[in-house]
């Protein structure tokens, strides 16, 4: 998140995969970048899609979590002073970064960077031993302290929803039984167990800690209560004509970003239970078709674009709605300030 830039589910605990920007013509496409236009790239990355809109001539400011991110970056700033501003921040507070006249653009990038894949110190990956730390910002409650500390129901919850895991309640078990011998230290401590728990069918395609490890990453960055965030800031930090464009990699973040477009187009709402219709109207018009996703080609050049989904509106010029959360049924997991240390 961010899941940072270029990323996607699949490489959620893999090995190292040489940053390709997504979706890039797409996403350039849908955001319309020009001289005289200020764009947002909420999750700068390794700078994929905002080299690419400075090249077409617009001022960039971007953001990233991630201070590894940021000092890297900074070559990118020097060669073009003036047009690129560089940020750590969340993308979630991408309003506060917003000049007073509001955004031409704002991009976003959900997935996982593969420098964050690549350093074996930052414990994203399975296939690389490491300290068992997943944090984006290199701060706060780590995926070690969730393992060692969080209980059992939470630990199942965590797996299930954003896992999407079915063997859930036996890893969980497992790493319950295992921690009260010792704690979790390394990537290759969990991924050991659950190889162990879960072992590898000659018919599974992904190794049987992916999921974990992308729950864990997902909890400890709280990264769909950043996105949803994120999509509520946009909608007040764009311009009437600014345009959102978010690119997905797995059904959680896209569920997310679909359910937001969909309750800010205006439609009328109403079911059997609540027969009054109620019109409002519309924040976001669909940009191109409702969802685009990696060509054949893209996605066989860049096995990270196959389970890419791009999705755009451009801004009207109906005020900003209420930041609900509610719209999106985003799960009821433990708290993450409960499980620090």
């Amino acid at each position: 998140m961010a899941a940072n830039s270029g990323g996607g589910s699949s490489d959620a605990g893999g090995g190292p995969v040489r940053h390709i920007p997504v979706l890039l013509p797409e996403v350039l496409d849908a955001l319309a970048p020009e001289p005289g236009k200020i764009i947002l790239d909420g999750t700068f990355g390794a700078g994929g899609y905002t080299s690419a809109i400075l090249r077409a001539g617009a001022n960039v400011i971007a953001l990233d979590r991630d201070p590894t991110a940021i000092a890297a970056g900074q070559a990118l700033v020097s060669a073009h002073a003036g047009h690129l501003n560089l940020i750590q921040s969340q993308f979630s507070e991408l309003a506060d970064h917003a000049p007073d006249g509001g955004l031409d653009g704002v991009v976003l990038d959900i997935g996982v960077s593969s420098m964050q894949i690549d350093e074996a110190e930052r414990g994203f990956s399975f296939n690389k031993n490491g300290p068992l730390d997943m944090r984006m910002s290199a701060n706060g409650v780590s995926a070690a302290d969730v393992v060692n500390r969080a209980k059992l129901a939470d630990l199942i919850r965590i797996f299930v929803f954003l896992g999407e895991e079915k063997q859930a309640p036996r890893i969980a078990h497992a790493i319950e039984k295992r921690r009260a011998e010792a704690p979790f230290v390394t990537t290759r401590d969990l991924a050991g167990l659950i190889e162990v728990v879960t072992p590898r069918k000659a018919k599974d395609k992904i190794h049987p800690a992916t999921r974990v490890f992308q729950a864990l990453r997902i909890f400890v960055n709280d990264e769909l209560g950043e996105l949803a965030q994120a999509l509520f800031a946009a909608e007040r930090a764009l311009k009437p004509g600014g345009r959102l464009v978010v690119v997905t990699f797995h059904s959680l973040e896209d569920r997310i970003v679909k359910k937001f477009f969909a309750d800010r187009s205006g439609r009328a709402v109403g079911s059997r239970h609540m027969p009054i219709v109620t019109e409002r109207p519309a924040t976001f018009e669909p940009v191109g078709k409702s969802m685009i996703s990696a060509s054949d080609a893209e996605a066989e050049a860049n096995p990270r674009a196959r389970s890419a989904k791009l999705r755009a509106g451009v801004r009207t010029l109906a005020p900003a709605e209420a930041a609900d959360l509610s719209i999106f049924d985003l799960p009821s997991l433990a708290s993450l300030g409960k499980l620090g240390g």
